[in-house]
């Protein structure tokens, strides 16, 4: 497996952002769904190794980040596309991806087919020589998931990267990641519901920092059926449905009131 938590935690002062997590996750594409505030950022950036977990166990692609040589090599081979992803505006997209190519050690000999690959991936091959300051929303996404993916990464971590992007690239897009889940462990953080279902293998629903439902789309689909759940479309039903049951059962525990 590439992932493995046991029972993981993160803590900020007094709140507890990510509550006992575990779960394992080899070759494909995982979706991660949730409300805002859910906890998936601060999981995918434990993930990425930008923190530390306060308790709990992780071990990515066989090896355990909290020694600095092990979270070195991880990082060598993972790609991560946080929500907020900063940059120097004065790059050109080109520049932009091959600074990640290096910081990731990749050989100077690999880097510029490396680079001109992840940008063709992307689409963004008539902008390579354009300046980041220069571009819309959209094509400043693509420029970061280009960064994300110029290693040929064995885990790929992904929060909403489909922020921006218009229906045809993210349809696009979805192709992407179902090709690069053959090879690799993508894990896709989103609170587009369809983007999952159309891209991932399996799901996992987040709500105050646990995880409430792990399955494929069509379990989370047959949730939702019957249940009167607010939602357009059978995925939202059944995403609607875990999370009115996870809270009603916490209410029950803590025995408060809605």
């Amino acid at each position: 497996m590439n992932v493995e938590l046991t029972d993981l935690t993160r803590h900020f002062g007094g709140t507890r952002a990510v509550a006992g997590v575990s779960m394992q996750a080899g070759p494909g594409v995982f979706g991660l769904l949730g409300p805002n505030g859910a906890g998936k950022t601060t999981l995918l950036r434990m993930l990425a190794t930008v923190i530390s977990p306060t308790s709990g166990k992780l071990r990515l692609l066989g090896r355990d980040p909290s020694g600095y040589g092990p979270r070195k090599e991880i990082r060598r081979r993972l790609g991560y596309l946080p929500q907020n992803l900063g940059y120097y505006p004065g790059f050109t997209v080109a520049d932009f991806v091959e600074y990640f190519a290096l910081l990731k050690d990749m050989p100077p000999g690999r880097v510029p087919h490396a680079v001109a690959t992840a940008i063709e991936h992307v689409e963004l091959g008539n902008q390579a020589r354009a300046k980041l300051r220069t571009l819309s929303g959209g094509m400043l996404r693509r420029a970061g998931i280009a960064q994300a993916i110029v290693n040929e990464p064995e885990l790929l971590l992904l929060d909403e990267p489909t922020a921006g992007l218009d229906p045809e690239q993210r349809v696009e897009f979805r192709g992407l990641l179902r090709d690069l889940g053959q090879r690799a462990t993508v894990i896709v953080s989103t609170h587009l519901v369809e983007d999952v279902g159309a891209a991932c293998s399996e799901v996992s629903l987040m709500d105050q920092g646990r995880i409430v439902f792990h399955g494929t789309p069509a379990e989370l689909i047959a949730r939702g059926e019957g249940s009167g759940a607010a939602g357009d479309a059978p995925l939202e039903r059944g995403y609607s449905a875990v999370l009115a049951a996870a809270r009603s059962g916490a209410t029950a525990r803590t025995g408060g009131t809605s």
